[in-house]
């Protein structure tokens, strides 16, 4: 697992928060509340599936004021409504007692496993530019796409998945596999931040490229070691 933790009988908890982005007027970056929290769950939900769990419960916890709930509810079940899953039960917490001067949220997810068939024979692809603050809402076409991400899982067309977070692809791509010095070639910048998980990693089976290079409309980028040597699992 990535930054998920496994608790008894299969249960997945994974969380992400964002703070200074919002619609106070000392936020950092300013974008409306449901999109902060869209983000946020975006990033808790791709963490429950790089788990190989669907989430059951989300909680919020909201330090942005009670104006500020009924935004963040809505930017999460815009998350899944994107990937075409019902929401499950929205529960949480606001602080009242201080007005902070900037906007601060976290969305956590409670999930539980689901039973894998092992693949061999995969090979590592990035979809999704990496994407951080302003560029986030600026260039939306480029994010990697929940709903494609689903479809494909449903499909089998993905094996696994593993966000990008803000230390860039060849960071998590080394604590993927567990080996610090590896090396790789992508034709993205590999070392920019993805901010709220804008880009992705996905395992292939080789036997279905082709099939997801026409499902992902072409926007998959190979990744080569860096002796140039096919990154198959």
């Amino acid at each position: 697992m990535r930054n998920a933790i496994e608790l008894v009988d299969g249960l997945v908890v994974t969380t992400d928060n964002s703070g200074g982005i919002g619609e106070k007027p000392h936020d950092l970056v300013a974008v409306p509340d449901q999109v902060t929290a869209h983000f946020a769950a975006r990033v808790a939900l791709l963490e429950q599936w790089a788990a190989h769990a669907d989430p059951i419960a989300v909680l919020i916890h909201n330090f942005s004021g009670d104006e500020s709930w009924g935004a963040y509810v809505a930017g999460v079940e815009e998350v899944f409504k994107e990937s075409n899953l019902e929401t499950p039960k929205i529960s949480g917490s606001t602080e009242t007692n201080m007005q902070l001067m900037q906007s601060a949220v976290a969305v956590t997810m409670i999930g539980r496993k689901r039973e894998i068939l092992c693949e061999t024979d995969c090979a590592y692809f990035v979809y999704g530019l990496p994407l951080v603050g302003d560029a986030v809402t600026e260039r939306s076409g480029e994010i990697a796409s929940l709903t494609l991400i689903k479809e494909a899982m449903d499909h089998g067309i993905i094996h696994r998945i593993w966000p990008v977070g803000s230390r860039g692809i060849l960071e998590e791509f080394r604590k993927l596999t567990g080996n610090p010095e590896i090396e790789i070639q992508v034709d993205v910048d590999v070392e920019l931040s993805a901010g709220p998980a804008t880009s992705v990693m996905v395992s292939i089976p080789v036997d279905k490229i082709e099939q997801a290079q026409r499902h992902f409309q072409g926007k998959l980028h190979e990744i080569i070691l860096g002796n140039g040597g096919s990154c198959v699992e």
